[in-house]
């Protein structure tokens, strides 16, 4: 009996010590799971992508590994994203640009080629701006401001230069891409602002509500008109390109280049100082050259003036008159004769 008492105890001994075993694991299970879960809401909180980046992780499956494999992934993603696209960088026909350009060419017949010119830029869907010609044999001169289309630049360029021999040469772009989009931009804020004005102008229930929002909404459609006025003038630049064409006869002197802006220096300023003394010379010749003609007609005048005065009887001042001696001695004879 003895014995077998102390087998169940040992038994129980036994049954205690693995209860409290299987306790201790389970509360140290717990804790770690309770400071996984506080690790993980601290990050989730603080980056509010970290949930959407972790569902996008595990839904991509192989593309977030392979993100994850390389390191410059993520930045350049993000980097586009900021950009927008306003970080795409537009190709060359997609850009707006203002072509201008100017040829000289020495023909054979300044009116033959003329003509050529003028079906060529018809033909290539432009137009003849300007014309100025002189009829002067071997030195007949024309001078034609072309406008064409921008694709058609310098093909139109090319075939006035095989008219003939090309002199001289001048062509330059101007890109004004910017400037457009900045309009672009400016015309669409300056509308909404319009639309905004008209429905205040709508809703006003006093006079002076009226009358000021008028005048508002003056001020903005007049701001309005005058950048769609900006825009449609550089629509019309980059849309047809503007060239001028000299064409020479065989026996004319070929205009001087015009000179260069950028002069500086003492020789520059001393050119620059003459320039202007010549100029001021010339217009006070001028006026004197107009004057002339006034001032003789007006010495003519002033000598006829003078000779009429000059000629002109002067007139004799009558002084008191003065008793003679004769007079004196006949005035007692007549007191005797009246006595008489």
């Amino acid at each position: 009996m003895g014995s077998v008492r102390r087998g169940r105890a040992l038994a129980a001994l036994a049954a205690g010590g693995l209860a409290a075993a299987l306790a201790l694991a389970g509360c140290s299970a717990s804790e770690d799971s309770g400071a996984a879960g506080s690790a993980v809401a601290p990050a989730a909180a603080g980056d509010g992508n970290s949930g959407r980046d972790a569902v996008d992780m595990s839904q991509a499956g192989g593309e977030g590994k392979v993100a994850e494999q390389v390191p410059g992934a993520a930045p350049e993603a993000a980097k586009a994203q900021e950009g927008g696209a306003g970080g795409v960088e537009l190709q060359v026909d997609q850009r707006q640009i203002i072509y201008t350009g100017s040829i000289m060419v020495r023909v054979d017949n300044v009116e033959r080629t003329a003509a050529e010119i003028t079906s060529l830029v018809t033909g290539a869907g432009g137009f003849v701006g300007g014309d100025k010609r002189t009829d002067d044999g071997g030195r007949s001169e024309a001078v034609l401001t072309l406008r064409v289309p921008a694709n058609r630049f310098t093909a139109v360029v090319d075939e006035i230069a095989g008219k003939g021999t090309d002199d001289r040469r001048e062509i330059s772009t101007q890109d004004v891409t910017e400037d457009v989009v900045d309009l672009d931009a400016r015309i669409t804020t300056q509308r909404a602002r319009v639309e905004s004005a008209r429905r205040l102008l709508a809703q006003a229930k006093t006079i002076n509500d009226l009358v000021s929002l008028e005048n508002e909404l003056g001020k903005r459609e007049a701001d309005l008109a005058s950048l769609e006025g900006k825009k449609r003038r550089l629509d019309d630049l980059t849309a047809l390109s503007t060239i001028t064409a000299t064409l020479l006869g065989p026996e004319a002197q070929a205009p001087a280049p015009p000179p260069d802006d950028d002069d500086t220096g003492f020789l520059a300023g001393l050119k620059a100082g003459w320039n202007a003394f010549t100029a001021t010379l010339g217009v006070a010749l001028t006026v004197v050259g107009a004057l002339v003609p006034w001032l003789v007609l007006a010495g003519l005048a002033l000598l006829v003036f003078v000779y009429v005065r000059r000629r002109r009887p002067r007139p004799v001042l009558a002084g008191p008159a003065i008793p003679t001696q004769a007079t004196a001695v006949d005035e007692p004879v007549r007191e005797d004769a009246e006595k008489d």
